[in-house]
C-alpha cells in the first residue's frame, strides 16, 4: 500500500492548504499540497506550480481551485487541472482518505488530470 501520513485533520483549516513531504519509492522527498475544502473535503496535488515553480500550498484557496501567490496562475485541486493562465500544465491530484484524525495521500497513484 502506498498510503502515507500527510498530517493530522486539525492541521488544516477548512479554505486552507498545508505543505507536506512524502517520500517516494525511491527514498527521495516531494512536496505535495494539503488542501482542504470549504466543505471539510481533503485532496493533495502536487505543491510545486507548473508556470513558475513556486509553492502552491502559500496559495489561496478559493472554491475548487488553489492560486498560485506568485503568478496568479490557478489549478482546481480535486483534478489538478490548470484553470487560469498563465499556469497551462496540471498538476498532479492524488487519493486522500481520513483514518480517524489522519489524512493518508495515495502518492503511488495519481489521478488523471481532467479538463475543467
Amino acid at each position: 500500500m502506498s498510503e502515507q501520513v500527510a498530517c493530522n485533520v486539525t492541521d488544516v483549516k477548512p479554505g486552507t492548504a498545508l505543505l507536506a513531504e512524502l517520500t517516494l519509492a525511491d527514498g527521495s522527498e516531494q512536496p505535495f499540497a494539503i488542501v482542504r475544502a470549504e466543505d471539510g473535503e481533503f485532496y493533495a496535488i502536487d505543491d510545486t506550480c507548473t508556470h513558475g515553480q513556486v509553492s502552491l500550498s502559500e496559495g489561496d484557496v478559493e472554491g475548487c481551485e488553489i492560486e498560485c501567490w506568485a503568478h496568479g496562475g490557478r489549478f482546481d485541486f480535486r483534478t489538478g487541472a490548470a484553470t487560469e493562465l498563465p499556469a497551462l500544465s496540471p498538476v498532479k491530484a492524488y487519493p486522500v482518505r481520513v483514518d480517524g484524525e489522519l489524512v493518508l495521500v495515495d502518492i503511488d497513484n495519481p489521478k488523471t488530470p481532467q479538463a475543467s
